[in-house]
């Protein structure tokens, strides 16, 4: 017996979600027959056999969401001995059988609920549940107990009811509940809230993904935005709009280096980038994805929209090649094509900039001898702080917007 373990599908991602399973349990696998379909941050990949021979087991059935590096599948190959696959059942009965005694530590109780398991502190997010505020871990643990919060009296920072409180709580015996007088005050007041007219469901594929991104750079970056408006007066009524955006975004390149750059926080490191892939934010039913136009700065205004019309081809499709899910320089957001004129937008680490173009507008603008109407367009730029000064910034908007202003 062999255990296939999910492997890095080349993203740097901590786990996949199986869409399909392309084979049944107990068919005839060649080396590198497609075997099961995993969706990945936003794209769909076709796993392939890693061995020739019998599947014996799945670890996982479709909308399961498995951890690069854990079990995937097991197989029975031709010659082997089971060595390999015995270390892999020992691996995984050591790890069920500690899960258990990690499920029995208490939450210390803090707003965001930090539960110490050895050296490592697991991050657990506060949850409201009615009137009570829990962590999901001393939630399950009510659940489990058959413990209605209502009968905890929360001893965490606060007002959290922490995992010692619940416990207590199923000690003390639902006798010792009814007889609590803070049950009876807080019933009518969960009677009358509002009831919920939707369903729970839980993140997939790209909103996951786009909710991991979004936490990490909230924890990861100090974002500052510049705003200012571009006078397009002088386009073309044809004008490629992404096009000139991503020309403006090499001419800031080459007033300020510094914006199409990476940045590691964590070692005090910064690359500043001799090219420029941008990373184009597409707005999907699924949810936003950001996949790279490279080298840019090499191309002409109908190579860029080729690419262009491709990768919103490709996102449409979900089929956009892994490798141009990362590694982009800079990004770019058009979220003006439907409304709005400013933003914050968003960066993605390892990136120290973002541009986001608004809703094209006319305004009156003063002009020698009196004043005109044009078109101008909204530009908000959101930087890193840390890997660039606000001098730095300007200077890469004022490019930006001088290289708007022409006409070509």
């Amino acid at each position: 017996m062999k255990t296939f373990h999910l492997p890095d599908l080349g993203e740097g991602l901590p786990d996949a979600e199986i869409v399909e399973w392309l084979i049944k349990e107990g068919d005839e696998l060649t080396l590198d027959q497609p075997m099961i379909s995993m969706e990945t941050a936003k794209a769909i990949v076709e796993v392939p056999s890693p061995f020739t021979g019998r599947i014996v087991k799945f670890h996982g059935q479709a909308g399961d969401v498995i951890k690069t590096g854990a079990p995937l599948a097991e197989f029975e190959v031709a010659g082997d001995e089971g060595s390999a696959d015995k270390s892999d059942h020992k691996k995984s009965d050591e790890t069920h059988a500690s899960a258990p005694k990690k499920a029995q530590r208490d939450d210390s109780g803090t707003v965001v609920g930090n539960v110490e398991a050895g050296n490592e502190v697991l991050q657990e997010h506060l949850s409201q549940v009615g009137d009570f505020k829990m962590t999901p871990a001393v939630r399950a643990l009510a659940k489990k107990l058959k413990v209605d919060p209502a009968h905890c009296t929360p001893s965490g920072k606060g007002g959290v009811i922490t995992a010692a409180d619940v416990k207590k709580a199923a000690a003390d015996g639902p006798s010792a509940s009814a007889s609590s007088t803070t049950p009876k005050k807080q019933a009518p007041m969960r009677a009358s809230t509002t009831q919920a007219t939707g369903e729970w469901e839980p993140l997939r594929g790209p909103r996951r993904t786009m909710a991991r991104a979004m936490s990490e750079s909230h924890q990861q970056v100090v974002p500052t935005t510049l705003m200012d408006d571009a006078d397009i007066q002088a386009w073309a009524n044809d004008e490629d709009i992404t096009a000139r955006l991503i020309r403006a975004l090499w001419a800031g390149a080459q007033a300020e280096p510094g914006l199409n750059a990476w940045f590691d926080g964590d070692n005090g490191v910064r690359m500043v980038h001799k090219s420029m892939h941008v990373g184009v934010a597409v707005d999907t039913p699924d949810g936003l994805m950001v996949a790279a136009l490279r080298d840019v700065h090499q191309k002409d205004r109908a190579g860029l929209r080729n690419d262009i019309n491709r990768l919103r081809d490709n996102a449409t499709n979900r089929s956009i090649p892994a490798d141009e899910l990362k590694d982009y320089t800079i990004i770019l957001s058009n979220f003006g094509k439907f409304a709005g004129r400013y933003a914050t937008p968003v960066i993605t680490p390892p990136c120290v900039a973002i541009v986001a173009a608004g809703k094209l507008r006319h305004e009156v603008v003063p002009v020698l001898g009196g004043v005109e109407v044009h078109r101008m367009m909204p530009l908000s730029l959101t930087f890193d702080h840390r890997a660039c000064t606000g001098g730095e910034a300007a200077r890469f908007l004022h490019a930006m917007l001088k290289d708007l202003s022409l006409a070509h």
